[in-house]
């Protein structure tokens, strides 16, 4: 087995897990709270990597990240490369792919918690963010623990978008599934078989 990749895989399946605990648990607060009449919108937006093609999100990306880009040009001006093909560009595309199986199981759980408890806690003059930490976050802990298991599986088994943002550079952006993909192309069937085997039986673990 590939242990350079899966070492990687698991590497950037926690960074994204962990920065997407962050990033997706206001937009999810805000989806479950918000009374606009047209947050429709930004709940499509944010599911649009459950339906688009991995290749589709991954051109995209990839040309956000470019040079020819301001963010690919910012970041270059600041670390002297692009992102493109680089494991940050990776992480930047995972959590963009993976935003909605973030945002989806901790907004369900933050819409199921009692608001007669929120204006109870309001009562006793707690502040919104003491009411978020000591109610919300607690009674909905079952959907952020979702949100972490799937955000962490489904980056460990990315292919597409990361075979386009990242390439097949191995230690920098070769993950386990190119790593599978590269053993069939080389007819190495055996270990193509072990290493997706033990991907199969992590994956249903941490499931």
């Amino acid at each position: 087995m590939n242990w350079q990749a899966i070492a990687l895989s698991a590497r950037l399946a926690l960074l994204v897990c962990a920065l997407l605990l962050v990033l997706a648990m206001p937009i999810a607060y805000w989806i479950a709270r918000s009374p606009w009449r047209w947050k429709f919108l930004v709940e499509s937006v944010v599911a649009l990597p459950l339906v688009l093609p991995p290749t589709v999100l991954g051109f995209y990306v990839l040309v956000a990240l470019g040079l020819r880009s301001p963010l690919g040009r910012l970041y270059q001006s600041w670390s002297g490369h692009g992102l493109a093909f680089t494991f940050e560009g990776l992480v930047v595309a995972s959590v963009l792919y993976s935003l909605p199986f973030a945002v989806q199981p901790m907004a369900a759980g933050f819409g199921q918690v009692d608001p007669r408890l929120l204006d109870a806690s309001s009562i006793l003059g707690a502040s919104r963010l003491r009411t978020f930490f000591r109610v919300i976050l607690p009674l909905s802990l079952p959907g952020v623990i979702t949100a972490a298991v799937l955000s962490f599986a489904h980056t460990l088994g990315e292919f597409g978008v990361v075979l386009m943002v990242g390439g097949n550079i191995p230690g920098v952006t070769r993950t386990i599934s190119i790593a599978i993909y590269d053993d069939v192309q080389a007819f190495s069937y055996a270990s193509a078989n072990r290493t997706a085997l033990a991907l199969l039986l992590f994956s249903f673990l941490v499931l």
